[in-house]
């Protein structure tokens, strides 16, 4: 995995003062993206123990919310397994942060079983991660005034309460 960058004390990219990071590689290529260059999957550096360790000790000043991994596009199979173990540290080493995680695929059609995005640790990521904004920027749907996403296709969905009752439950930050 490589990452294009790493945003400290980030308040754009879900509730609180966040550690955003901005994974490579994504085969989407959604018309209009705001970060295009992530497309590309060797674009940045290639993601590193230091990497994860600088996050983890970012991450772990009192002030951070939580961590918000998006992209690029984090559900590309090849991104999946760095990401499941970043998300594995921070739940051992700092539970009170919460994770959000952005995804261009549709949760009840890519990310489940037989899903184009479904692999042995996709269900991991998603049972860890306390919120998914899902679903591709499509320009025509742009909207500048909706709370953290950028079209009005994309859903916030609370992912706790989603895998506890089995329906896609969104979050009120969707209103």
């Amino acid at each position: 995995m490589h990452i294009g960058e790493i945003i400290t004390t980030d308040c754009a990219n879900g509730i609180g003062i966040r550690l955003s990071v901005f994974v490579s590689g994504c085969t989407n290529h959604c018309k209009g993206c705001f970060q295009p260059q992530t497309w590309d999957f060797e674009y940045g550096e290639r993601y590193t123990q230091e990497h994860e360790d600088y996050i983890i000790n970012e991450l772990s000043k009192s002030y951070y919310d939580g961590l918000t991994i998006l992209g690029g596009e984090p559900f590309e199979h090849s991104n999946q397994r760095e990401i499941v173990g970043l998300i594995h540290r921070v739940k051992s080493e700092l539970p009170d942060r919460n994770i959000w995680i952005y995804t261009g695929f549709t949760y009840e059609k890519d990310l489940i079983p037989g899903g184009c995005r479904y692999i042995e640790c996709t269900d991991e990521i998603l049972d860890s991660i306390d919120i998914l904004v899902d679903g591709r920027f499509v320009e025509e749907l742009r909207n500048i005034s909706l709370n953290f996403r950028g079209s009005e296709n994309q859903r916030i969905i609370d992912m706790r309460e989603t895998r506890k009752s089995g329906n896609i439950i969104l979050s009120p930050l969707n209103d």
